[in-house]
């Protein structure tokens, strides 16, 4: 087996079986999850005070890895025969979702020395580094049970939050009219009265602005008890699907020394 062959099944584990990968799968991980716990804590100030170097350097070395990965599967992917062209495979393969991923938790590092960028820019961009967890889902397996749910009930989904759009425009266009003019600070517009029908929808109510009238208390009242009923059906459908895929997966289930289904 090559060395491009070998370098492309450990980066991207597509075998459970594959010791290596499995040890690269999870040092990533591990890494990922440091370097976030490590992005935290270094904005409390008597620890940024006190541990700055130590930061600056555990992100130098995160960075360093993240980078070689990054570079590792761009230039192994060729080693796949859907992305066999040395240059069209690779600009494929740096265009998937997950590789741009890849790219958004590395970028941030990189940025101040590519562009001249002012300070506040910089701070915003160390924030960007968070961006790393997003690459749990490439070698998560519960994070790529979410995503095969939500891309089985999208279509669900969309609808279900269409019709909540429709539903918070009529809400929030009533009680516009009739709350505007007794409170035209708080229920200003129709795009203003739309805080409040999220925050009454979803039955949050932070209670910054409320009605005030016998009317709007009612419309207010109906929101509140159609809005839980509203926002029930998308926890329904994700629950549903998760069944369907965790039977799907048992369904599934193969031994991983022999071959052989397990059900």
């Amino acid at each position: 087996m090559n060395l491009k062959r070998r370098v492309y099944e450990i980066v991207e584990a597509h075998s459970g079986a594959d010791r290596a990968g499995n040890i690269f799968k999870l040092g990533i991980m591990g890494l990922i999850v440091l370097s976030t716990i490590s992005v935290v804590l270094e904005t409390v100030p008597f620890l940024a005070q006190r541990y700055g170097v130590f930061f600056g350097w555990f992100e130098r070395f995160s960075v360093a890895v993240f980078t070689a990965e990054y570079l590792a599967r761009l230039w192994s992917c060729t080693a796949d025969p859907a992305l066999a062209h040395p240059v069209g495979g690779r600009l494929r393969m740096a265009a998937r979702p997950l590789t741009l991923v890849d790219l958004a938790a590395i970028l941030p590092f990189y940025m101040p020395f590519l562009f001249a960028v002012d300070l506040r820019f910089i701070r915003s961009l160390r924030l960007l580094r968070l961006a790393r967890l997003l690459k749990l889902g490439r070698y998560s397996d519960s994070l790529q049970v979410l995503g095969r749910v939500f891309r089985n009930k999208k279509e669900e989904l969309l609808i279900t939050m269409f019709l909540a759009g429709i539903l918070l425009v009529i809400v929030s266009s009533l009680m516009f009219f009739i709350e505007n003019e007794v409170q035209p600070d708080k229920f200003s517009s129709i795009p203003a009265a739309m805080w409040w029908g999220i925050a009454t929808l979803t039955t949050i109510g932070y209670g910054d602005i409320f009605p005030v009238t016998l009317a709007g208390k009612v419309l207010g009242s109906l929101s509140a008890l159609i809005g839980i009923g509203m926002f029930a059906l998308p926890a329904g459908i994700l629950g549903s699907a998760f069944v369907e895929e965790l039977n799907k997966r048992r369904s599934q289930a193969v031994c991983p020394h022999c071959g052989k289904s397990l059900n």
